[in-house]
């Protein structure tokens, strides 16, 4: 009888080890190298984003986490502006490089005084002044904006009243601006002083000495009647003419012309204006009918120098100053204009 005896294998294959150069069951790659950087893992898992291996030339960094707005992406791309991610230290990310909309591409939030300007802004000049063209609100600077804007205003109050201390078109009160500010009685805007309103912003009145047109045939600047313009100016005969004691001076003389108080006149308008001008001397021989320039009234009557020394006065001509000794000189008195003679 035969006997067979059975044999039994006892031989075993050793399990896969990731690293051994051979891909086994389970791997997806076996490189057999120690080298974690490159496309096959220390694991045996081929390498890619998000594995928390960085992947030398391929990935710039691999924090194998989830999380897209950290230092890493999970694009496996360093964070920066303009990813389109907001990462750590930006306050947004639009990923242009618009910045005119609500992202810079510096990427901050817009805001007014950041030098660019967006929607909503009239200007953005990146200061807070608010004496330039552009306020610190980002509105374009404006008469009216209650901010004086240097080298353009005089004044900015930011009120729509005219007569205050700042007109409506930023510019200090004066007379002469159209506007009829507090002390003034009228402003017409022009330097004419023959109408309404004349250019010391003063209302045209009969005695200021500028004649109204259409209104006043005369002005003398004063409001006495009998001097050729009356008192409510109109122009008067000539009041000398119909004087008996008064006739036209006809000659004229290069001396001989007096005050008769030195103490009050020493001019000949104040002589006249004071009553106490004459002509003449009769000892030069000099005519009692002249005068400086041959024009004037002298009196009819002839009167004679006393008291000459005291107060007598040269005016004008070749002799000015004190009377010299002229007692007994016969003179006439003498006034100036046809208006001004009067009852001696």
């Amino acid at each position: 009888m035969t006997t067979t005896s059975a044999v039994t294998d006892t031989s075993t294959s050793a399990p896969g080890v990731c690293g051994d150069g051979e891909v086994d069951d389970g791997e997806e790659c076996d490189d057999g190298n120690g080298e974690d950087g490159d496309d096959c893992t220390n694991a045996c898992t081929a390498a890619k984003c998000g594995d928390g291996v960085q992947q030398a030339g391929a990935e710039e960094c691999d924090d194998g986490n989830g999380e897209d707005g950290d230092d890493c992406t999970n694009a496996c791309t360093a964070a920066k502006c303009g990813d389109g991610i907001v990462g750590p230290g930006e306050a947004c990310d639009d990923g242009n490089a618009d910045d005119t909309d609500a992202c810079t591409s510096a990427c901050a939030a817009v805001t007014c005084g950041d030098g660019q300007p967006q929607e909503g802004e009239e200007c953005d000049d990146g200061n807070a002044v608010d004496t330039d063209a552009c306020l610190s609100t980002c509105k374009n600077a404006s008469c009216g904006d209650g901010k004086v804007q240097a080298g353009i205003e005089e004044c900015d109050d930011g009120n729509a009243i005219d007569p205050d201390l700042c007109t409506n078109a930023c510019e200090l009160p004066k007379c002469g601006d159209s506007i009829v500010q507090a002390g003034e009685a009228c402003d017409d805007g022009n330097a004419i002083d023959t109408d309404a309103c004349l250019p010391n912003c003063e209302e045209a009145s009969c005695g200021d000495g500028k004649v109204q047109a259409g209104v006043e045939a005369c002005d003398d600047g004063n409001v006495v009647s009998n001097d050729g313009c009356s008192a409510t100016c109109t122009v008067e005969a000539n009041v000398c003419a119909t004087n008996p004691k008064w006739m036209p001076v006809n000659c004229s003389t290069p001396k001989w012309v007096w005050s008769s108080d030195s103490a009050l006149a020493t001019t000949l308008a104040a002589a006249n204006a004071q009553k106490l001008l004459w002509a003449g001397c009769s000892h030069a021989p000099a005519d009692s009918t002249c005068s400086l320039d041959g024009t004037g009234w002298v009196s009819t009557q002839v009167f004679t120098m006393s008291g000459c020394n005291a107060s007598w006065y040269h005016l004008g001509g070749e002799y000015t100053g004190a009377c010299g000794g002229h007692d007994g000189d016969q003179v006439r008195r003498l006034v100036l204009g046809p208006n001004d003679c009067y009852d001696y």
